[in-house]
């Protein structure tokens, strides 16, 4: 059977494709987590097939369905109209099938556009008929106007090889014309249907949203935990990766075949993006029908989120509960509308957060403070893996947003401040998240968000106008997108909002010119959430959604639309490109990147979830990662008269509410978009995670003192007198302020302090005991202190840790980890520093709480002996910039070493206060000596000028080793590119 109309994809190869590229080992040196897992029983599940015939199956999701060939037995053919087959397909072993139209029942792939048929009754006839050897179909069973006939017609009348309007003097007549056999556009009058006459198979209503009012409801629409449990293995291993790293870009020539194949309405259907709260129904369960009709009548290509944030019976659920919803979902997408399977984007920011079981990491903020990349990677590797166990094959990460103003909700997100940080970060976790994405199926498309400048809102609430400078936007802000681009990212998110008053999803500029022209990104970029329909209904940027939806396609490179929630953008698109608004090359473009993307990530190979990858979620090897990551993350801001590490001996009393949860721990997108409501609490985790307190009873052996002493919100100190009897009873009090959970909207605060009792409780205590307190903030963003800052002894920054981080919080605490962690933002000391950054002008004050890069630890390490090769920096001839370290003890010390720039002055732009031109970290014994060389290019002091123009100036630098935590470890030199004026390098 020649298949010439689909992706050409090499047979499934068990040494190339990975799971196998996932060893499972058993490794006794990983403790399993959490309780005794027992799994339960897998029904057998029974699908139906597109002929109506519930079909028993042996597996319930065959993890690579054979695509390669048809597996037939011989044909018994028991009447002219029936065909009995046993034959191998994705869902069935065998099947019996008793239609008249099909005589071969099994196609190599879900994509058939040129089947031969080889029938017994028509190999003597004179004229090709939908049955003859050489009929050429445009989709498997049928072109858009082919018209099925009857093996016998009597009277037929052929005006063209497929008619379109044919008229049988027969009983069997069939006035039909459509694309599959599962029409919702036919009236068949055969002997062969049940139906005579039927407007749709499906009996969908067309203005399906949920069925609310069916009488059917049973569910009271409380969620509950998902009951399934498992045994995940103790640890696993990877191969290698790759030398070198595949990237988007060319379109291969049997996608751009399938493309021309499609109708316009398929193309479309591929561009469209649908929640999956569209696809549950009022018991909370998958609603097939649903399924069916925005694959069907749609034919929508992608959908995202979880249903446990969209009406789904489960809380958190588990990576098998979820497969099934989306290996559901794939099957019907491979029978149904344009049979290409679907793509499936989550949130997957910190861990495969929505997938039941698996580790949430720490924030994007506190991986950022380990100044170590391979965290960042780490988390992407196991996030994916997590991800793709679910049967989902599209992070939403990572976020490479720049956060300035730190009202902000989205600030634990990022990866800081400093641009140089956020690239290196933002490089690491799309290696991890994506590596070899096109061979190794247990990674998934990184999508590197939100692109541009969301980061720096005007008055700090989410989504609030920003005023960027376009130069700033280039200097400060698109070089962690860069990085992604470098790095191969497959897919980007563009950003919410505007920009000086510009929408970012209808700019040209931002779109085109910056985004695909000036960083080179040649993947597929999907919009926001509901961003193109919100320049009509939230923004005002638009009449209407038609006229936001041809701004967005005529201007901009936008493949994807976020629809989310109904088929407005669809239906607009295809009435534009009819009218000829739109051309429809234009669709074509982005169809091709998103079927490509489809094809690299092997879902024309295999779209179903991987039980072998299912196993592995909720490793000790995982929670071990994640605990490394808080080790390595956790700051020591303040360590008066050496109040830490506490000793065992000591007698002290914990207070605070975020010291006994796992979910302030977690904070937002934490099984929910935003966290564990209250009435969950802790409970929804089922043992998938730790909190403080036990940390603390690991670590010392014995049940800590504990009293709440204040709610999250501050609304009110708890039982203050029974907290203040037992601090005057303690050696040391140790208290947890911090946020409670939120994302986005719903985390938008008017002011940075935190919760006023929050702090009141610290002054409390301190006024009636003066024991030595100690501070532990679980927050996402960083909390104005007031008096708090001066009355703690010890200050412990601890961002969100994640739902393991209370071990390693209390490992810190008791010196059983030196911290090491560094602050990846500034701290402010006052309301009006909401925006201060490190790299803000030079001649502004820059007197925050605590500085970017600021850090202790429990050991005392010595700088000395800073020296350059050269002191003079010129174009083209780098110099090395050496300096020593040493750990005089008495911990053993990972040590983040940090340089950085400043300019006295600088020709034409204001120079910055400090500018980070390095960074790594080293791990020191205790007395051990390292020496650490950076190289410094004069390209790496190039500044954007307001004339778009990438320069370098003449001028004296000076070279500071972490400035802010070491003293006098600096050195000059002298830039000299030979011109006052300057070089320019590049220009947008």
């Amino acid at each position: 059977m020649i298949l010439d109309s689909q992706p050409q994809i090499p047979p499934y190869d068990p040494n190339i494709y990975a799971p196998d590229q996932l060893v499972i080992t058993e490794n006794p040196a990983f403790a399993k987590p959490g309780p005794t897992y027992i799994p339960p029983p897998r029904p057998t599940p029974v699908y139906p097939t597109p002929y109506g015939v519930g079909l028993p199956h042996t597996t319930q999701y065959i993890f690579r369905p054979v695509y390669t060939a048809p597996i037939l037995e011989p044909l018994v053919y028991t009447t002219p109209y029936a065909v009995e087959s046993a034959y191998t397909t994705p869902y069935s072993e065998k099947a019996v099938h008793t239609t008249p139209y099909i005589a071969e029942p099994e196609y190599t792939t879900p994509y058939l556009e040129v089947p031969v048929y080889t029938t017994p009754y028509f190999q003597a006839l004179g004229y090709t008929t939908p049955y003859s050897k050489t009929t050429a179909y445009t989709t498997p069973y049928a072109a858009d106007t082919l018209v099925y006939t009857t093996p016998y017609p009597t009277t037929s009348v052929y005006t063209t090889p497929y008619p379109e309007t044919p008229i049988y003097a027969t009983p069997y007549t069939v006035k039909s014309a459509y694309g599959t056999p599962y029409t919702d556009k036919s009236t068949c009058t055969t002997p062969y249907t049940d139906k005579p006459a039927y407007s749709s198979p499906y009996t969908i209503n067309p203005t399906y949203a949920n069925v609310d009012h069916s009488s059917k409801c049973t569910w009271d629409g409380v969620q509950v935990n998902d009951p399934e449990n498992w045994n995940p293995v103790p640890s696993y291993q990877y191969s290698k990766m790759p030398h070198d790293i595949p990237r988007p870009g060319a379109i291969d020539s049997d996608i751009t075949a399938l493309v021309g194949k499609l109708t316009l309405k398929q193309k479309i259907g591929q561009i469209t993006q649908i929640q999956v709260g569209q696809l549950i129904d009022c018991n909370g369960e998958l609603n097939t029908t649903a399924v069916k009709y925005w694959i069907h009548e749609w034919n929508v290509g992608s959908f995202l989120e979880t249903p446990a944030n969209h009406g789904g019976k489960y809380n958190w659920y588990s990576p098998n509960a979820f497969g099934q919803i989306t290996d559901a979902v794939q099957k019907i997408a491979i029978e149904h509308g344009s049979r290409i399977p679907v793509i499936w984007g989550l949130d997957s920011v910190r861990g495969a957060n929505y997938v039941k079981g698996a580790v949430i990491f720490p924030a994007g903020i506190a991986t950022a403070a380990t100044f170590n990349p391979k965290r960042a990677y780490d988390a992407g590797r196991i996030s994916a893996k997590d991800t793709r166990a679910a049967g989902v094959h599209w992070a939403f990460a990572p976020v490479s947003d720049i956060p300035v103003n730190k009202l902000w909700s989205r600030v634990y997100e990022n990866f800081g401040e400093d641009p140089l940080l956020s690239s290196h970060m933002t490089a690491a976790s799309v290696n991890g998240y994506q590596g070899d994405y096109k061979h190794d199926r247990s990674r998934v498309a990184a999508c590197m968000k939100h692109f541009i400048g969301y980061g720096y809102p005007f008055d700090g609430s989410d989504r609030a106008n920003r005023h960027i400078a376009t130069h700033e936007l280039l200097e400060y802000f698109v070089p962690p997108f860069k990085a992604a681009v470098d790095a191969g990212v497959a897919t980007a998110m563009e950003s919410y909002g505007v920009i000086n008053g510009e929408p970012v999803v209808m700019s040209q500029f931002y779109l085109q010119k910056l985004l695909r022209e000036h960083i080179g990104f040649e993947g597929m970029l999907v919009t926001d959430w509901e961003e193109i329909n919100g320049q009509a209904t939230t923004y005002h940027t638009a009449k209407d959604v038609k006229q936001a939806t041809w701004a967005t396609l005529n201007r901009t490179s936008v493949d994807m639309s976020m629809v989310t929630d109904n088929q407005s953008f669809s239906q607009t698109t295809y009435d534009l490109v009819v009218s000829g608004v739109i051309p429809e090359r234009r669709i074509d473009e982005s169809v091709a990147r998103i079927l490509q993307l489809k094809k690299d990530l092997g879902l024309f190979e295999n779209p179903f979830a991987d039980p072998n990858l299912q196993a592995t979620v909720g490793s000790a090897q995982d929670i071990e990662a994640a605990r490394n990551s808080v080790r390595e993350s956790v700051t020591l801001l303040k360590n008066k008269r050496g109040v830490l590490p506490l000793r065992h001996t000591d007698r002290v009393l914990f207070v605070g509410p975020t010291l006994n949860s796992t979910r302030y721990m977690g904070g937002g997108w934490n099984v929910h978009w935003q966290g564990p409501s209250d009435k969950e609490g802790d409970g929804v985790y089922q043992g998938f995670g730790d909190t403080i307190l036990k940390g603390v009873q690991k670590v010392t052996g014995h049940k800590p003192q504990y009293f709440e002493g204040v709610d999250i919100k501050g609304s009110e100190l708890i039982n203050i007198s029974a907290v203040i009897a037992a601090a005057k009873k303690a050696d040391k009090i140790v208290i947890g302020l911090g946020e409670g959970t939120y994302a986005e909207i719903d985390g938008n605060i008017d002011r940075m302090k935190l919760p006023q009792n929050q702090l009141e409780l610290v002054c409390a205590i301190a006024a009636a005991t003066e024991k030595p307190i100690v501070v532990v903030l679980v927050e996402g963003r960083p909390r104005i202190l007031e008096r708090v800052a001066d009355i703690a002894d010890g200050i412990v920054q601890a961002y969100l840790p994640g739902t393991y981080g209370g071990l390693p919080i209390a490992e810190i605490l008791y010196g059983k980890v030196n911290p090491s962690g560094r602050l990846p933002y500034t701290y402010p000391a006052t309301e009006a520093q909401a925006s201060t950054t490190i790299w803000q002008p030079s001649y502004i004050d820059y007197k925050p709480q605590w500085a970017f890069g600021y850090g202790l630890s429990y050991s005392h390490v010595e700088y000395t002996n800073v020296t350059v090769s050269c002191s003079t920096l010129t174009l083209d001839k780098p110099i090395t910039v050496s300096v020593s370290i040493t750990n005089h003890g008495p911990y053993p010390q990972k040590e983040p070493v940090l340089l950085f720039t400043n300019q006295p002055y600088r020709f034409d732009m204001a120079p910055e206060h400090y500018r980070m031109r390095h960074f790594t970290k080293v791990s020191l014994a205790v007395g051990e000596t390292k020496n650490v060389t950076f190289e410094l290019r004069a390209e790496d002091l190039a500044f954007w000028s307001t004339g778009l123009e990438q320069k370098i100036v003449s001028s004296p630098v000076n070279l500071a080793i972490n400035p802010h935590v070491q003293q006098n470890i600096k050195t000059e030199i002298t830039l000299d590119v030979n011109a006052n004026t300057g070089f320019m390098l590049a220009r947008v």
